[in-house]
């Protein structure tokens, strides 16, 4: 087995409850088939105001997003295969090298949930690690579809991810296939090595939320309402000032 997980990418230890620190561990969304260039220049103007940890954005801004982003400490992150997963193993490979290519700093990755839904096991393992060999040392986060999955085949679906080298386990790619629930990601904790991160994902909307996923054992959140939970916790007397460098955590 292997991870392509970089030594020193994230700070694993518990998150503070200030905006900051919460902050630190998002990864502001957005995905659309109507994209335009003013929404993308909204979006990264939004991350380097709240200093999100990573933009997550659709193949074809990458590499914009990785030239406005070079050196700010933000990463840019991309997809390869959402919603489906149904692209050609070959097809996800190639994507995700090109993604590398032009700049992405991680990649989420939609598998054919149908393979293991079918008893594929080696075409599901396959399609996961041709997307990771490809990735060479870019973090790879699998997009597990928790709901979509009874008991035995969340177990299965874990272990071939793990053994395909993945660096992350997600429950779900988005709100339209179910809520991140702390359960979940409590089960993929206590089900991964310590090694693998975990990360939520799903109709991630309140920063009540964002902080019982956390608790629950999540590295990162997914979400596309980053701006809304951050303006929440900035209108709360307790939270220091977002523009306080001493009050980040440089890990982050």
């Amino acid at each position: 087995m292997r991870t392509n997980l970089q030594h020193g990418e994230l700070n694993h230890e518990p998150a503070q409850p200030n905006a900051v620190r919460l902050a630190g561990r998002i990864q502001h969304t957005l995905i659309s088939n109507a994209l335009t260039e003013a929404l993308w220049e909204a979006h990264v103007a939004e991350c380097l105001k709240y200093k999100f940890h990573a933009a997550m954005i659709p193949p074809a801004w990458v590499q914009r997003t990785a030239q406005k982003l070079r050196g700010t400490g933000i990463r840019v992150a991309s997809f390869v295969d959402y919603p489906y997963g149904t692209m050609t193993s070959r097809g996800k490979a190639y994507e995700a090298q090109q993604l590398v290519g032009e700049g992405a700093e991680e990649i989420d990755l939609m598998p054919n949930v149908g393979f293991l839904l079918s008893g594929m096991e080696k075409a599901y393992f396959d399609d996961i690690r041709g997307v990771v060999q490809a990735a060479g040392n870019v973090p790879v986060k699998i997009m597990l579809e928790l709901p979509l999955l009874n008991p035995g085949q969340r177990d299965r679906a874990v272990a071939l991810s793990i053994e395909a080298g993945v660096a992350y386990l997600k429950n779900a790619s988005g709100g339209a296939v179910g809520v991140a629930t702390p359960e979940d990601i409590r089960y993929l904790r206590r089900v991964a090595p310590s090694r693998i991160r975990v990360k939520a994902s799903g109709g991630i909307k309140t920063p009540q939320q964002v902080r019982d996923l956390l608790e629950a054992g999540a590295d990162l959140v997914g979400t596309s309402s980053g701006v809304r939970i951050m303006e929440e916790l900035l209108h709360s007397a307790d939270n220091p000032n977002l523009d306080n460098p001493q009050s980040r955590n440089s890990n982050y």
